[in-house]
């Protein structure tokens, strides 16, 4: 094989790992996207939102083995799509009891229109939730252990039979069933009463009142929603990565990152800002060690906002 294949080789294998990567973090960025897009909500506590999701995911799948007679294979991803619903429950129940507060037409008219109020209450949030699972789930790290993460399809060989890549096949149905979610969302949110409903409450809170939309249900829809989004792509990475209470430090700023990338407020922007982190952080390795993926990150992060502040796929003036 010569350098120029091994180069080319290099490249392809970087490619699909940042496609199937970028799909994850696009999943999780949308949860974020669909929470800001629609409140406003600057929300510190949905890395630690996505850790409950893997939880959910281990602990219906391999804890209390409910879903074990799926088998190894099945058993997971039915696991990581459960999550959705069961944090959806937890996230309307949290903001109707807690973040509704400090949200809504309730706190328009205070300074910042009550952000500050909201930074501290989410950073707090977080902060139980950490703490939370380091005593009740243990400082362990767990995976969920499926036959999936350990194989991978080969894919070709090309240019003769000399350059071929592989795709994990965890990462590859994660890669799938991210975008039957995110598609989902969008049918949801563009063709149904219920997402036009959002909508109208993202674009002008006080005329959706007049129209007779319950802003604060609303709000507390998005929300759910949105932790169930991130929740799913939570039990999606549990199928490969191993985690532990904290884990979702390592992923709220890749979620902020994405978010900001794609667009404030654009759901499909947000997807495509997650995406394009997936494929800078891969590609990276090509010419950076791997220490350095995050740098290459905010590099490409500080200079597409200097740029276009805002975001890749967002606009001045309109949401998605």
């Amino acid at each position: 094989m010569t350098a120029s294949h091994i180069l080319l080789e290099n490249f392809l294998q970087a490619l699909a790992a940042g496609v199937l990567l970028g799909a994850l973090y696009g999943l999780m960025c949308t949860g974020l996207g669909l929470i800001f897009g629609v409140m406003r909500v600057i929300n510190f506590a949905q890395g630690d939102l996505m850790m409950l999701g893997m939880y959910f995911a281990w602990y219906a799948f391999a804890g209390f083995g409910t879903l074990a007679v799926l088998g190894p294979y099945v058993g997971p991803i039915v696991a990581a799509i459960l999550a959705g619903p069961a944090l959806f429950v937890f996230g309307y129940l949290l903001h109707r009891l807690l973040i509704a507060r400090v949200t809504g037409i309730r706190v328009a008219g205070l300074e910042g229109e009550g952000h500050y109020a909201q930074l501290i209450l989410t950073l707090g949030i977080a902060l139980v939730l950490q703490n939370g699972g380091l005593l009740l789930l243990g400082s362990e790290v767990t995976s969920i252990k499926t036959p999936l993460s350990a194989s991978a399809w080969e894919i070709g060989p090309f240019v003769g039979q000399d350059v071929s890549f592989f795709i994990n096949k965890a990462r590859g149905v994660a890669f799938v069933v991210s975008l039957l979610v995110v598609f989902s969302l969008y049918l949801f949110v563009t063709r149904t009463q219920l997402g036009k409903s959002l909508r109208a409450a993202a674009d002008h809170p006080e005329a959706a009142i007049y129209m007779g939309i319950d802003v604060d249900r609303a709000h507390r829809i998005a929300f759910g929603i949105g932790t169930g989004i991130t929740a799913i792509a939570g039990g999606l990475v549990a199928s490969y990565l191993p985690f532990q209470p904290y884990v979702g430090l390592d992923f709220v700023i890749v979620m902020y990152a994405g978010v900001v990338l794609g667009g404030l407020g654009s759901i499909v922007g947000a997807y495509w800002g997650g995406m394009t982190i997936g494929l800078v952080q891969q590609l990276s390795t090509l010419i950076l060690p791997t220490q350095l993926q995050n740098t290459a990150i905010f590099v490409v992060f500080l200079l597409i906002v200097f740029l276009r502040p805002q975001g890749l796929y967002g606009r001045s003036v309109q949401r998605t």
